[in-house]
């Protein structure tokens, strides 16, 4: 691994060999969390939250190989995965990347605890499944062997039955839109007022379109791995157009195997 940018004196020591879990967690800590007040450490005022999204994508736009990601990571690429997982409140996804990917609950990580237990976080990150039909099977372990309670986030207008079936289960259900499906802000707020202030996003394209359409992406951590393709598959954000295209700063590029490791912030 070793830092493309910013250009440190550390860089040249940094070719050629694996960062530690540490070395990880440092370059891809959070902001402090928001006071009382909601501000500080660069977190937006009125949310409460900070929320990142973690996306991979092949040099022609790709963000899934036959419906999924994982052809697409790299050793690397896992590591930093693990690493932002470790730091996170909360994971947020949506329901057809829970479906694709066969998501299990977050688990608890020793190189983490510590650090974790120093922020006041939960042994693991909480995942909060983003749903405007809750058609999701509620026997998964997802919902029924999680170290935390699994969320679901929906809109009032969500089916009554399947509100019903998923509290049934012991799934708590937050209810943040008035629609059918759950507002990006309000999804945001409706978390860090449960104390999950620290936010990652995995996808799906659909879901990561919507927070960026709602321009409540903080911040992108973009995988580009060094393959092709080719076809028809998604790209890491869908959704309709912004009508003036939503300009980011370079944060961090670390490179390994090919692999480049981006991190851009909200101007």
């Amino acid at each position: 691994m070793r830092r493309l940018f910013p250009v440190t004196d550390q860089t040249a020591s940094d070719a050629d060999r694996d960062w530690t879990l540490d070395e990880l967690a440092e370059a891809y800590a959070y902001p402090a969390p928001p006071d009382r007040g909601g501000r500080a450490g660069g977190t937006p005022a009125g949310r409460g939250g900070w929320l990142r999204a973690n996306m991979v994508s092949t040099l022609d736009g790709a963000a899934q190989h036959d419906g999924r990601s994982q052809a697409l990571s790299s050793d690397a690429d896992m590591r930093i995965f693990g690493t932002l997982r470790g730091l996170a409140d909360a994971v947020v996804v949506g329901a057809e990347t829970v479906r694709q990917e066969g998501y299990r609950p977050a688990r608890a990580r020793d190189a983490f605890a510590g650090r974790r237990a120093a922020a006041g976080q939960g042994p693991a990150p909480a995942i909060a499944v983003v749903s405007a039909s809750l058609r999701l099977d509620f026997s998964l372990p997802l919902f029924t062997e999680p170290l935390v309670p699994t969320l679901v986030l929906t809109g009032a207008a969500a089916p009554p039955d399947r509100i019903r079936d998923a509290e049934k289960a012991g799934v708590e259900v937050v209810i943040a839109g008035d629609g059918p499906g759950a507002d990006p802000a309000r999804a945001v707020r409706a978390l860090a007022e449960r104390g999950l202030v620290r936010l990652l996003t995995e996808g799906g394209p659909r879901l990561l379109g919507q927070f960026v359409a709602s321009g409540v992406l903080d911040e992108l951590c973009l995988t580009m791995s060094p393959t092709l393709t080719s076809g028809n598959a998604q790209r890491i954000a869908g959704g309709p157009a912004l009508a003036v295209p939503d300009r980011l700063a370079l944060a961090s590029l670390l490179e390994q195997d090919g692999f480049l490791f981006a991190r851009y912030r909200r101007i």
